[in-house]
């Protein structure tokens, strides 16, 4: 069986790459931490690193056993975040996963509001548009643009989103406003890639826009790539209603024009129930979109 204070030490210095690195972690020598990593070695009679003179690089043995001791390393974190989570306090590791589009746009520059209502929250922020399993713990919270189907989950309608055509002045200025479908013949149009993985709303919408013989195309593989180049005047955009709040400068075009609903949910699963960091971000993230209604409400009704 192996020793765990050794495999303690080949994950820092696997992690580290380095045993001067790894060894200033643990606060041990450079010699104390090669000795275990030879006994280690010995043990298992095989190589876990190739020694260069630029550090140390594992393995195909070393990955072995550094993915074992990576899932272990996660495995004690969220034990210890759980064990923590019983008394009255935030702390610990949360894995929140979301669209990028949503993540980068909206999530992410809010985030400052919650670190300050619970500075010893650690958040590990997954964007990507594969839905994560949460039953199996891949994430501990999940924002998704569609109700999720797993079963064993706790889900929560946050709000709805459309996507809208929208541009910058200056792009108006120099182009003109488009008010019917054929008028996109003389404009460029830029958008997510329809072959990207996105909300089905959102690609149908791409389709039947490009559909018009639109002769000068942007695509792109993220919302975040599409406001940056409708920010810089470069066309009309299609973006996810919740932009306008933080972009005022965003001028909707063509009204008529828009997606169907996207149902936009927070989930995790049900032994989670009970977990204070859970409750604390599903707390923040309820109130922000609260927020945002009223001020965009306010906005368009003072």
């Amino acid at each position: 069986m192996m020793d765990w204070d050794k495999l303690r030490i080949f994950h820092a210095v696997a992690d580290a790459g380095s045993l001067t690195h790894a060894g200033d972690a643990l606060h041990l020598s450079q010699s104390a931490v090669s000795r275990q990593i030879r006994a280690l070695e010995e043990s298992l009679n095989t190589t876990l690193f190739h020694r260069h003179a630029r550090g140390l690089i594992l393995t195909e043995q070393g990955e072995l056993l550094f993915d074992a001791t990576r899932a272990m390393t996660k495995r004690l974190e969220a034990a210890e975040a759980r064990i923590r989570d019983s008394v009255e306090e935030v702390f610990g590791e949360l894995r929140v996963t979301t669209t990028t589009g949503f993540g980068s746009l909206w999530l992410a520059k809010r985030l400052p509001k919650l670190y300050a209502q619970h500075p010893d929250i650690k958040i590990d922020l997954m964007l990507e548009e594969q839905v994560l399993d949460l039953p199996m713990r891949e994430a501990d919270v999940a924002i998704r643009m569609k109700e999720p189907s797993q079963a064993d989950l706790i889900r929560r309608r946050l709000m709805s989103v459309k996507m809208r055509l929208y541009t910058v002045q200056p792009y108006l200025d120099q182009y003109g406003t488009p008010e019917t479908l054929d008028d996109l013949t003389s404009h460029r149009l830029i958008c997510q890639n329809t072959r990207s993985t996105q909300v089905n709303a959102g690609a149908r919408l791409a389709q039947e826009l490009l559909a018009q013989n639109v002769p000068s195309v942007l695509t792109v593989n993220s919302y975040f790539g599409v406001l940056q180049a409708v920010l810089n005047g470069l066309g009309i955009g299609i973006l996810p209603d919740y932009v306008t709040e933080d972009h005022p400068q965003l001028i909707r075009v063509m009204p008529e024009t828009e997606s169907n609903e996207v149902p936009v949910y927070l989930a995790y699963p049900e032994e989670l129930r009970h977990s204070k960091r859970i409750a604390a971000f599903r707390d923040f993230v309820t109130a922000e979109i609260s927020d945002s209604q009223h001020r965009l409400r306010v906005a368009h009704n003072p």
